[in-house]
């Protein structure tokens, strides 16, 4: 299936979602990959894992990038080489299946003067990425009653009351999936869900909130946005300011 949708959530920032339905090879033949993504996808054994890390290079081509212009630091967080820093590998990438590769044309081309800030999410079958000039987090999440099971473990249970239990199954994958984009932009060591992220209270019509992280005797403050798409739930998070700050606003 081709792009499944694209979202601007603001003029700076695009989110792109891949709807996976074709076959690993089909996926594999419409991608170029380096020696280390071949590598690395030699390694996974799931099927689902597989197809995921396909369909996010495809979703890099349509937002005019490619497997080579992804990289990922010590802590596992990607980075997109800046597309004028002369670093990027041309031509070091080889296909071991198939030749019919086809790069469709990018839907939405970024200017190549800085680098851009990238986040990846899959689950079963959709993936997502996206990119923005802000650092970004992104979760994509399965609707699946053990989140709702175990939501006493990851967040603050006030957040479920007088909710119909479909709701309360969103809300609670909602604010799982605001956690885990929140520990994407930081990406340290110790941070707990439950102890260190905290939702306000919001509601699941706004589709939006904010969220406080305190850690290392420090508070942080985010701006999540959140949708829903078929039986799936996506999030963003984005660095941002307290109230009552000096310039009496949000970034």
């Amino acid at each position: 299936m081709p792009l499944f949708k694209t979202i601007s959530l603001n003029s700076y920032t695009q989110v792109f979602l891949w709807k996976i339905t074709e076959t690993f090879d089909e996926l594999f033949r419409s991608v170029v990959l380096r020696d280390v993504s071949l590598a690395r996808l030699g390694g996974m054994k799931s099927e689902s894992h597989k197809k995921g890390f396909l369909s996010v290079r495809r979703l890099l081509i349509e937002a005019g990038y490619s497997d080579f212009d992804l990289y990922y630091d010590n802590f596992g967080k990607p980075h997109l080489r800046d597309a004028g820093s002369g670093k990027r590998e041309v031509g070091s990438g080889k296909q071991e299946v198939g030749s019919d590769i086809h790069l469709p044309s990018p839907i939405f081309q970024l200017p190549s003067s800085s680098p851009k800030h990238i986040s990846i999410s899959h689950s079963h079958n959709f993936s997502v990425i996206t990119i923005s000039d802000e650092i970004i987090g992104i979760d994509i999440e399965m609707l699946k009653t053990k989140t709702l099971k175990i939501a006493p473990r990851f967040m603050d249970i006030f957040h479920l009351e007088n909710l119909s239990e479909e709701n309360q199954l969103i809300k609670a994958t909602v604010i799982w999936g605001i956690k885990e984009a929140v520990f994407k932009i930081k990406n340290e060591i110790g941070i707990s869900f439950k102890d260190h992220i905290f939702e306000q209270d919001f509601s699941l019509d706004n589709k939006k909130c904010t969220v406080e992280l305190r850690f290392n005797a420090k508070v942080e403050y985010f701006d999540a946005v959140f949708d829903c798409i078929e039986n799936y739930v996506f999030v963003c998070a984005f660095n941002s300011v307290p109230f009552g700050s000096a310039s009496g606003e949000k970034k």
